[in-house]
Order: structure tokens, then sequence, then C-alpha cells
């Protein structure tokens, strides 16, 4: 009899709408990792460290965040609940750390233990987002690409959150905001993870979904917009406590608004709530449930014993050898795209490492502008950086919601597989980075505002992508080893290329800050002609899994895949 390896958790009877209402929140608390900007300065000071010591620091923060490897394990292993109380766990401990060294409360604190204290610190982010995707993706099988841009969308805007609150409420005090990450993002995660749980997702697709996507991805634009105004305005103005208050009393309302999807639904509840596909229909069956339901993240053959898959043993055996009263042992075979795959399966596909090195290649080049966007402001004679920052944190939040809601379009109606989109974005990539290095005056904001968009694409499209090619068994470890592509692109392209090219010509003016286009002039041209490999790439990636999407979104809706059999 054949086995299912998914943990055994039973899916909860809620709709799965809220634990995505839920996932808002705790997204934005898993965005905390961006946020070092904030008090690196305060670090540097209170600590007396170097430059070089505190670019360290960064590399901490980066390393942290992005790699998601053992959640990615826990999350196959255990309930949701469990990753998440790790991740409280590490941003308890770890900006408990920071918060002690800022706040002066332990003088002298060893560089090393600080050094450790903020990979822990933002390795949280890593634990949080891995809980909520896994299990959304889960809850959504036939949106993933929806609900990817959602999640990654949410995490594009808490920078933009928190800098509210930390402006707006912590009156910018460096200690108090890691106080706040050491004892806020707990008190959300441990306030919401009862609601982030497997639930028993719709097995055909409903129509009344898309008015609920499109309900929350209107809700999030406004809430973009809402925060890119106001940090405008804080920067250019005054604001007293009145109005800086009520500023966070909307945003609070606005990041409440997906949950109006579950209260409708339970105050208007649909015909198709009670049927057998709805979201509150019976436990799923086999080893998740005791419910004879089926459930669409199990394929046929783990509910289906079969004597043969027909390739090694013929009929007239079978018959043969039921006549005789053998037992038929169904031969293991390795899975198809868009089946399950193990990760010892999927890494030694093409497929999988073409998507790597496309992701590596666009968020690698991307991260070494978005790392360097300050300097660059400044080598080109814009003193305040700040709202040149907030534009690109917005746009990439726009790309991130639209990567997976225009590659959800195109598969549905051409069975255009994501990656399509990767080339497209990557293309203007290119032309983007040549039009910063042409430092044409005007352009910076045009510039930066298209390579936002494009940046944040990459990640819309990846995550999706990942779970359509390798399945969603294990899902979680998948795209987290893919995210490794972003730490090592901002290492290899931020720090060897761009350092390297800024200091050069740096020294070369004989200057404590490098001014005009050429200090980053040649790192441009070198990450347009990576882009264009990664364009390249993109193409033939694209080629080969088109097979894949014609078989999954056959008709224009997706069709879970059969089971590889194993």
């Amino acid at each position: 009899m054949l086995s299912h390896t998914t943990p055994s958790l039973k899916p909860g009877t809620q709709p799965p709408w809220v634990g995505l209402a839920a996932a808002v929140w705790v997204q934005i608390a898993s965005g905390n990792a961006y946020s070092f900007p904030l008090y690196s300065h305060n670090l540097k000071s209170v600590l007396s460290l170097s430059q070089q010591q505190l670019t360290i620091l960064g590399v901490a923060n980066d390393f942290g965040e992005n790699v998601g490897i053992l959640p990615g394990i826990a999350s196959n292993k255990y309930p949701p609940w469990v990753v998440l109380v790790i991740g409280v766990g590490a941003s308890f401990f770890g900006y408990g750390v920071i918060w002690l060294a800022v706040s002066e409360t332990v003088c002298s604190m060893p560089y090393w233990i600080l050094w450790l204290a903020l990979v822990v610190a933002t390795n949280s982010s890593a634990w949080l987002a891995t809980a909520l995707l896994v299990t959304n993706m889960r809850n959504f099988p036939l949106s993933r690409g929806t609900v990817a841009g959602i999640l990654k969308g949410y995490v594009g805007l808490s920078a933009a959150v928190i800098t509210e609150v930390y402006t707006m409420v912590l009156n910018t005090s460096a200690s108090a905001l890691l106080l706040f990450f050491a004892l806020g993002i707990p008190m959300v995660c441990l306030g919401l993870m009862y609601y982030i749980r497997p639930c028993t997702p719709a097995s055909e697709p409903d129509p009344s979904e898309t008015t609920y996507f499109l309900f929350t991805q209107g809700a999030s634009i406004v809430l973009a917009v809402f925060l890119l105004t106001t940090t405008i305005i804080n920067d250019t103005m005054i604001l007293t406590n009145a109005l800086s208050y009520t500023c966070i009393v909307i945003m609070v309302l606005l990041l409440l608004a997906p949950l109006a999807i579950p209260i409708k639904m339970t105050i208007f509840p649909s015909d198709k709530l009670n049927g057998p596909a709805g979201p509150l229909a019976a436990p799923l069956a086999g080893p998740l449930g005791n419910s004879t339901a089926t459930d669409p993240l199990l394929s046929r053959s783990t509910q289906e014993p079969s004597l043969s898959d027909g390739d090694d043993i013929s009929d007239v055996d079978v018959l043969l050898a039921v006549g005789e009263g053998a037992v038929i042992v169904k031969k293991k075979r390795r899975p198809r795209r868009g089946e399950d795959f193990t990760f010892r399966e999927a890494v030694v596909k093409a497929d999988f490492w073409l998507l790597w090195l496309v992701y590596f290649l666009g968020v690698g080049s991307g991260v070494t502008v978005f790392n360097n966007l300050a300097q660059i402001g400044v080598s080109l004679g814009f003193n305040d950086t700040t709202t040149l920052l907030s534009l690109f944190s917005f746009c990439n939040f726009l790309g991130r919601l639209g990567g997976g809601v225009v590659s959800e379009y195109f598969i549905r109606l051409k069975t255009l597989p994501r990656t399509f989109l990767t080339m497209v974005t990557q293309i203007i990539m290119v032309m983007t980075y040549l039009l910063y290095a042409s430092a044409i005056n005007g352009t910076l904001y045009v510039a930066t505002a298209l390579l936002g968009i494009c940046y944040g694409v990459q990640f819309g499209v990846m995550i999706p992508t990942s779970s359509e090619l390798f399945g969603l068994k294990n899902f979680g470890l998948i795209f987290n080893f893919m995210g490794l592509g972003n730490p090592i692109g901002a290492f290899l392209f931020s720090g060897m290329l761009a350092g390297y090219v800024y200091d050069a010509e740096e020294a070369k003016q004989g200057g404590s800050t490098c001014m005009g286009p050429n200090c980053f002039r040649l790192t441009f041209f070198v990450l347009a002609g990576v882009c264009c490999l990664s364009a390249f790439l993109s193409l033939i990636l694209t080629i080969r899994i088109r097979p894949v999407y014609q078989m999954l979104y056959a008709g224009g809706s997706f069709r879970l895949p059969q089971s590889s059999g194993r």
C-alpha cells in the first residue's frame, strides 16, 4: 500500500481566507530584516564601529534573512505553529541581544556576539515567511501565483510600515525599535499563529475567489500609496502627534482589510462553502484525517493502489501472477515535472538550476543597485535620497504583487510559463542599467522606478514557478534554496564588484566621497551584461517548461498533476 509522507497535520475547518488575512500581519513582521538602515547608524556610533565592521554586520543581516534551508526542512516535517514559534524565539533572543548593546544596558559587547545575534534575529524572517508561504500555497493550490504575489507584496511593504511606526510612534529611537522587534514581533505572531494552519483547499476553481483576490490586491495597493504619501509628507513637514497617530490608525485599518473577506463569508455564506469542495469541507482522507473526502494535494496514486506501472510487467504476466497468488509490487519511477519532487530529485534536474541561475542573476543584479542606491544618488548630486529609496520600495511592491497577477493571466490565457515574464522584465532591466550608466539628467527616478518593478517581479515569479515544476510537497525547502541567489548575488555583484569600482574611483578623485557617473558606470555595464545572459537563460527555460504549463493549465484552469507513483 502506498503511503503519503506529508506532515500529519489535520486541516482546520476555517476558511483559508482567515489564514491569509492573518498571514498579512505576520508577513509584515517577517520583513524586519529590511529595517537594518534604521538602526545601523546607532550601532556604529554606540559601539564605535568602523565602516568595514558595519558592512560586515550588513552581510550578517542579509545572510540571516535569506538562508532558509532549515525552515524549509522543518515546514515539511512539523505544523506551521512550530515553525512560527522558532521564528518568534529567534526574533526575541536575537533582537534582544542587539537591544542590550544599542541601549548600552550591556557595555562592551564582543563584536562576534553582535554578529551572531544579528544573524539569529534576521533569520526569524526566514522562519516566519516560510511558514506563511508553504501553508497558504497549499491552502490555495489553484491560485499559487496570485497568493505568492500578495504575500511577497506585503513583505515589500513591511519596511514602509515599520518606518511609519519608527518615525511617528517611536520618535526615531533605534533602541525603542529594537525593543519593539524583540517584544512586538513575538506578540503579533503568537496572537495569530492559531489561524495560520492547513485548511481543506478547493478541488475546483471558485468564481468568487477572483473577486476576493482583487479586493485583497486593491487593499494592498491603497496601503502602498498611503505609506508612500505619508512618508513624503513626513519628510517635508513636521506632523503633530494627533496627525501621526491618525496615520497609524488608518494604516492599521488598511492592514485589517483582508479580514473583511472571511467576515463576509461568515455573514453571507454561499452554497459552495457547504459543499464537499468548499473550504469548510471535512478533513482530508488518509493520514490527514478520517474523512473520505479527496485531498487535491494528494495525487491519485497515493489514494488508489495499483498492481503495475505498465512499463516492466505485461498484462499477461500480471494475470498469471495474480492467479498464482503472487503479490505484484509496483516499481518506483522518478517524478515528472509538475509532480512532487524530493529535494534530491529536484537538484539533478536542469530546469532546477536554470531557474536558480535566472533568479540569481536577476535578483543579484537588482539587489546590487538597491544596496548602493543611496550612494548612487549622492554621486549624482542627490543629497536627500529618502524619496529615492521610498520610490524603489513602492515599485518593488508593485512588481512583487504584479508578478504573480500578470503571470497568472498569461498562463491561463496562453499557457505561457511564468518565466516568460521574467525574460521580459530582465530585458527591461538591461535598458534600465544602461539608463543608469548614461547619467542623463532627469532619468534617475525613472530608472529607479523601472528597476524596482522588475526586481520585484523576480520574487513574484520564482516562488509559484518552483511549486509548479517541483510540487508543493517539498516546496518550503526548494524555494528557500532558490532564495540563496539573493545573498550570493549581493556578495558577488555588490560587495566584490560595485564596492571595488566605487573605492577605485574614489581613490582617483582623492576625496572622502565619490562623485560623478564614473563611480558606478562600469558596474552598470557589467550588470547589463549579466541581465542579458539571464534573459537568454529565461528564454531557454521558458521553451523547456512550456509543455508542463500546457499540461497543468489546459483549458484555462489549473489541473493538479497525477502522482509519480512513488
